[in-house]
């Protein structure tokens, strides 16, 4: 039996904690904030969208960074093993769209409030207000750790179930990576992903609040297509956001810092350029007397008329039977390509997770451990590891968990 000392109470301390008690290990759990799993509380917009019920190649084609690292750990305990291991502790859960899977209850409180019972049923000790400020080694091992209090907490393993950058107001403060440092680690670049995108262009401001469904993105470097989707986006005050936005963001992190990216919007993905001008030549044929600017009411929501007319460069009184076949052949062009300006990522403080982390060459795939400290683990976030949206990134961080916590004794 091992005294396990983690650091962290968030979704992958918390995990750890559990199978690394169910080994029958001594298990404390040290977490600075006031209760446990703050950042799981505000995940899925509070619902908790714990994983994703795909299959094991979805799974792994999800994740952005480093996903052969993951094959032991996936393999290990997979999503599918995360919701069998819910319901084995009261928590009902449901599938939604894109597989992606919620507790029944659309409360993440419930999520937390499971592992909490669990923790409390196996006998893991809680200490919350209390700040890790360091890892305590002697002779390449870990010895224990040290408090803000001051206090050294002697112990067998450390597990370092930290977080990244990202939601700094829920104790995501980068602890992980100094500690990580301190012991000498590689920690690769760090980036804010799965983040909202500003826009140069001052008719996205005008857009603030809408949502588009349906639509189309691609994002280009030059003539190099970085990313390409179909869904939701919304506009913003400096931008948009939206499902889609966030995925795109995680694939631009480093281009982004060398220059202006352009994204093109799909506005009618449904229809191909010919069906489309189809589409607008019968909408005109109907209208032929009416001004351009109330002819197009038909094709977008109210909001997006006035930027659409003006983009078009049609007089907005401009009558329908005066509207030339090149002029509306480039308005057609418009509505399949309108074009955007990207300038940059929002903050950590909109970021849902941190891209870049503790070097994964530096840790063994199978139990989690640090190569270069006997006895201190790096599980979830503080990792660098990273997925798009859907449940993805939340199972990262039970698998690295689950592979800490089962490997301890």
């Amino acid at each position: 039996m091992s005294k396990v000392l983690i650091v962290g109470g968030g979704a992958a301390g918390m995990f750890a904690a559990i199978f690394a008690a169910r080994n029958q290990n001594q298990v404390h759990v040290y977490e600075k904030n006031e209760k446990l799993g703050k950042k799981l509380f505000i995940t899925g917009k509070g619902r908790c969208n714990m994983t994703n019920a795909c299959d094991m190649e979805g799974l792994l084609e999800s994740v952005q960074t480093n996903s052969k690292f993951l094959y032991s750990s996936f393999y290990g305990h997979n999503n599918f093993d995360t919701i069998d291991f819910f319901e084995s502790i009261g928590l009902r859960t449901k599938i939604e769209r894109g597989n992606r899977v919620f507790p029944v209850s659309d409360h993440s409180s419930d999520v937390i409030q499971a592992l909490v019972r669990e923790m409390n049923k196996l006998g893991v000790q809680i200490h919350l207000r209390t700040e890790v400020k360091d890892i305590v080694m002697q002779e390449g091992q870990a010895r224990g750790i040290r408090t803000n209090k001051g206090t050294i907490i002697e112990g067998d393993a450390v597990i370092v179930a930290t977080g990244g950058l990202s939601y700094e107001t829920t104790g995501s403060t980068g602890d992980g990576f100094t500690f990580a440092k301190a012991m000498g680690h590689r920690v690769t670049e760090l980036y804010p992903s799965l983040v909202p995108l500003t826009i140069k262009e001052a008719f996205a401001t005008e857009l603030m609040g809408l949502s588009l469904k349906n639509t189309g993105i691609s994002v280009y470097s030059g003539k190099k297509c970085l990313y390409q989707d179909f869904g939701e986006m919304m506009f913003t005050h400096f931008g948009v956001t939206g499902p889609m936005i966030l995925s795109a963001s995680s694939y631009i992190g480093k281009e982004i810092k060398k220059q202006d990216l352009t994204l093109i919007v799909d506005l009618k993905p449904a229809l191909t350029l010919e069906q489309l001008d189809q589409r607008v030549l019968k909408d005109f044929t109907s209208q032929l007397n009416k001004d351009f600017r109330n002819s197009i009411t038909g094709l977008f929501p109210a909001k997006l008329i006035p930027v659409m007319v003006a983009l078009s460069g049609i007089a907005p009184y401009k009558k329908v039977n005066e509207i030339s076949k090149e002029e509306r052949m480039n308005f057609v062009k418009l509505i399949k390509s309108l074009t955007l300006t990207i300038t940059g990522l929002r903050g950590y403080k909109e970021a849902v997770i941190t891209k870049g982390g503790v070097d994964i060459k530096e840790i063994n795939p199978s139990t989690m451990e640090s190569k270069k400290v006997q006895g201190v683990y790096f599980i979830g976030e503080v990792l660098d590891l990273d997925a798009v949206t859907g449940g993805f990134n939340l199972q990262i961080a039970w698998s690295t968990a689950y592979a800490a916590g089962t490997s301890i004794y």
